[in-house]
């Protein structure tokens, strides 16, 4: 069988376009994305492990603190979290 390649988009359609993923992130992953104004008013340490939420197609949705409120702001927003190790 020849493996098939999915676009990002038929990837998240695949009857799960509620699903999304929590992981964690270093805060120094999120300083390097994001520009300077957006971080002001924010205290992170570059070592300090955050969570953020994606869609199915990778795109990043959120960014907690802890675990519990990624899953909790996923659920607010009626999405299916789940866990990425």
């Amino acid at each position: 069988m020849t493996p098939q390649l999915l676009t990002k988009e038929a990837f998240a359609a695949l009857g799960a376009p509620d699903l999304v993923y929590v992981r964690p992130i270093s805060a120094a992953e999120i300083m390097a994305d994001a520009p300077a104004a957006a971080l002001q008013g924010f205290d992170l340490d570059p070592t300090q492990t955050l969570y953020a939420v994606h869609r199915a197609d990778g795109e990043r949705l959120a960014v907690m603190g802890d675990r519990d409120s990624a899953v909790a702001a996923a659920l607010a927003h009626e999405l299916a979290p789940v866990s990425v190790h």
